[in-house]
């Protein structure tokens, strides 16, 4: 099977297989992309957590550069920008929970056409197949055909189904895949929480204690008498 038959199939799909390629290379692109995000932010999290557990009493909240573009950091911003001595630890932790609730849309971002395109994928091939068996009924219907244009139509609809069930299967590994990565990163981020709440104390930041000023008592002597 040349190319140029594959593209005599696809002309006759009714645009179907056209649109499958379309889905595929949206599924890629979606892969590639997370992929590639989710793993840098699964690493960084990693490094930050090391960071915490190994510096034990000497723990701070400066970030190297390139963690401090990580979406973890923001948990280090707000232990920075609330003053932890005069915090409580339920202050904190509501602080930190919302924070780690405004990064959770970062995650799983994209991953929705992924999911489409799971679903969307089969249907295609399903209507791919409809498609081809027509023309092969009717191929088969006129007397003057021969049978290639009958196992033309049948071999169209079987290559509309395996199109679809392809692009359906490797979207299935990816989506799993990444999903399990948006798991680990969201342990990551509790994790963090976990432990800049148990460290809070190693961050208080103590308040300039004023100094002490002595009262002056005037001592009044009454007057002698002569």
């Amino acid at each position: 099977m040349n190319i140029t038959h594959i593209l005599e199939l696809a002309n006759d799909s009714g645009g179907t297989l056209y649109l499958m390629l379309l889905l595929l290379l949206v599924a890629l692109t979606v892969i590639i992309e997370r992929t590639r995000y989710l793993s840098n932010m699964q690493k960084g999290g990693e490094q930050l957590i090391a960071m915490l557990h190994d510096n034990g009493q000497n723990a701070t909240l400066a970030l190297p550069e390139k963690l401090a573009q990580l979406p973890h950091a923001r948990l280090f911003k707000i232990l920075q920008n609330e003053p932890v001595s005069s915090a409580d630890r339920d202050s904190l932790d509501g602080h930190l929970e919302e924070a780690i609730m405004h990064e959770v849309p970062t995650l799983d971002r994209s991953l929705w056409m992924l999911d489409t395109v799971i679903t969307l994928a089969p249907l295609l091939g399903l209507f791919g197949t409809i498609i081809g068996m027509f023309n092969a009924f009717h191929a088969l219907g006129d007397v003057q055909n021969d049978a290639t244009q009958v196992t033309g139509g049948i071999a169209e609809a079987l290559i509309a189904t395996a199109s679809g069930l392809f692009i359906a299967m490797i979207g299935l590994v990816f989506f799993n895949a990444l999903h399990t990565r948006v798991r680990i990163t969201m342990h990551q981020l509790e994790t963090i929480k976990v432990m800049l709440l148990n460290r809070h104390d190693q961050f208080r930041v103590k308040a300039p204690q004023a100094p002490q000023t002595r009262c002056a008592v005037e001592l009044l002597h009454p007057p002698v008498r002569a």
